[in-house]
């Protein structure tokens, strides 16, 4: 008769036995499952290659067809993403159903959660830049190419995609912007129109005539070729300075790019400071008056003129002391 502790023992190893025996069942299963869904597997990524290829050739039939016939071309681009994006998501759900036995679409959603309240706060913002995005491509307040100022940040649009706008910095740097940004807050676009508006502010002294000025700055910006010809540039007086006479000088160039605008207020600075150094008008500097008959003037000249006499005695006195 068994010993208890030799029984237990045999108790133990038995069921080790069964449960390794369970594992290595288990995978055995799971490898035998596995091979046999490789065909499956492979026909799915065939699947996914073919629909990859058909959102590919979706985008560029689209872009022959209406690329040259559609005059807004963001709305070119909005078939072409939508399009590729739809194609792929049936690609995907046909792969799956291939892969994977008895997957359903109705799986997927359930799995996923869509349409519960977590998920929809979860994805709040995307949807947003998403929704943003296509109202942008549609309305089309601005184009690639474009330079546009948003907030902190000035640039040319480099691209316009569906969840954010990418645009590059007159530094070299490359600044992503949600699209629910541009949509939601103002936006200025420089180049909207072809032509666009400068000013330089420029003082003259108190004693030259203003009409003089006016007309010698006039006459140098018609030497400038950058000023448009097609609207006249104006000089107006702004106001009394503090030791000069404030005019500012207004005109049009043809192509508002930031590089022509920089180019034409360089080239402006430098003929008008040419015409009024020519015809002898002052661009005064800073001017500053002191009021010495003011008694709290006086009185603070009278402790320095004293504090002086004091330090000149007292040099005096330790001169005599040291013969």
């Amino acid at each position: 008769m068994p010993t208890p502790d030799v029984s237990r023992l045999s108790n133990t190893l038995t069921d080790g036995v069964t449960v390794y025996q369970q594992v290595v069942y288990t995978t055995q299963d799971l490898a035998s499952g596995f091979i046999e869904r490789i065909p499956y597997f492979i026909a799915a990524l065939i699947v996914l290659g073919i629909f990859w290829l058909l959102s590919i050739i979706f985008k560029k039939v689209v872009h022959k067809t209406l690329g040259a016939r559609v005059r807004h071309q963001n709305l070119v681009k909005v078939f072409q993403r939508i399009g590729g994006a739809l194609i792929l998501f049936i690609g995907f759900m046909i792969a799956m159903v291939v892969a994977i036995p008895g997957f359903t679409p109705a799986k997927l959603i359930g799995a996923l959660g869509i349409g519960s309240v977590a998920i929809g706060f979860a994805f709040k913002d995307i949807f947003q830049n998403l929704l943003s995005g296509i109202l942008l491509l549609i309305s089309e307040p601005f184009r690639i190419g474009d330079q546009i100022v948003s907030g902190d940040y000035e640039g040319t649009v480099e691209d316009i995609k569906i969840r954010a706008t990418t645009i590059k910095t007159y530094d070299g740097r490359q600044v992503v912007i949600p699209n629910s940004e541009l949509y939601t807050s103002a936006l200025t676009v420089n180049t909207a129109y072809k032509q666009r508006r400068l000013q330089v502010a420029v003082g003259i002294g108190y004693e030259d005539d203003i009409e003089t000025a006016k007309a010698e700055i006039l006459q140098a910006l018609d030497k400038v070729e950058s000023v448009s010809k097609k609207a006249t540039p104006s000089v107006i007086a702004t106001g009394f300075g503090g030791s000069s006479m404030d005019l500012t000088v207004r005109w049009f160039i043809d192509n508002g790019t930031q590089a022509n605008k920089v180019a034409s207020i360089h080239q402006v600075i430098v003929e008008v400071k040419k015409a009024l150094d020519a015809a002898d008008i002052n661009i005064p500097f800073p001017i500053r008056t002191i009021d010495l008959s003011d008694p709290s003037v006086k009185s603070i000249v009278k402790q320095i003129n004293k504090q002086q006499d004091d330090n000149v005695n007292d040099d005096n006195a330790k001169k005599a002391e040291t013969e």
